[in-house]
């Protein structure tokens, strides 16, 4: 395999898909064999991203920059430039989209299998990916599999870990928050996310946004805001996402799912779906660039 970073990003994007489309792990469990989640995106960041020190600051001490997971799990230096952050987004299957859409007040069983079961195959995902890199002679880790993740509480945002999936795909060029912390992606905020960080050199994926909101039209616009009539918690408002609201509910779905459902788990997500950002980048947020792309070429 050539190591030059286009044939590396094709190579790496194309095992993330592979494994996604071809893996039987790739499941909700459920009578029906239904896959957990729809076709991934990837992108890329450079370990030398000024944003990876930036959430350190912004989060807190503890969040670790990828130079610092590498030499936790090598116990060596490396130079941040040195790394490249590898994020994909796990679409939600357009079924569970479906029927989570006419869901109120609970999570429905294909929503809360996706979370258990969907982020059991994110984790063999990540594994794969860090086996596949060593097999190709690159060290990597996935910070969220790994001894030296952890729970913390941040001043500036209430609970916390010193690693953050959602903010590896934001720095990755993949999307940006919205109202509810979800994150708003190219195929949509009704996602889980993954990450590993690898001693290899890939051109950062370019990020087609210059602020953490711009794909919210709520905070864009200051239209829609219609994840706050979805969220059962009563988690959302106009001023943002109530950390304690959400933990609180979710808790509560602990119960709910296993009586229910019949097996262990918990979810909620309805803010994900039912509303504009479900599959996609909202419309409003798209039609002044495509207005763009089209005033640039009306003379032809």
């Amino acid at each position: 395999m050539s190591s030059s970073s286009e044939d590396l990003r094709d190579w790496i994007e194309e095992t993330v898909k592979r494994f996604v489309e071809e893996s039987p792990e790739n499941s909700l469990r459920n009578e029906a064999g239904e896959k957990a989640w729809a076709t991934p995106i990837v992108g890329f960041s450079s370990g030398a991203d000024p944003l990876y020190s930036f959430f350190k600051e912004d989060i807190g001490s503890f969040f670790m920059t990828p130079a610092e997971w590498y030499r936790a799990a090598f116990g060596e230096e490396v130079e941040p430039r040195e790394l490249t952050v590898i994020s994909w987004i796990l679409p939600q299957t357009e079924a569970t989209k479906t029927e989570h859409r006419e869901a109120v007040g609970y999570p429905t069983e294909r929503w809360a299998r996706a979370r258990i079961y969907g982020e059991e195959f994110n984790e063999r995902l990540r594994a794969h990916m860090v086996g596949a890199l060593h097999g190709a002679g690159y060290r990597a880790i996935a910070p969220m599999v790994s001894s030296h993740w952890k729970r913390e509480t941040s001043e500036n945002y209430g609970y916390a870990s010193n690693w953050s999936e959602r903010h590896a795909a934001y720095a990755s060029g993949l999307g940006t928050f919205g109202l509810c912390d979800g994150l708003i992606t190219p195929v949509g905020k009704a996602m889980r996310a993954g990450s590993v960080i690898a001693r290899l050199n890939v051109e950062p994926t370019k990020r087609p946004y210059k602020d953490h909101h711009a794909y919210c039209p709520f905070y864009t616009r200051g239209t829609c805001g219609d994840c706050i009539e979805r969220c059962p918690a009563g988690a959302l408002s106009k001023d943002g996402h109530d950390k304690e609201k959400c933990k609180a509910y979710l808790d509560e779905m602990r119960e709910y799912v296993p009586a229910n459902y019949g097996f262990p788990g918990y979810g909620c997500g309805l803010c994900q779906t039912g509303v504009p950002c479900e599959s996609g980048i909202p419309p409003e947020i798209l039609e002044p660039v495509e207005k763009e792309k089209k005033s640039r070429f009306k003379f032809w």
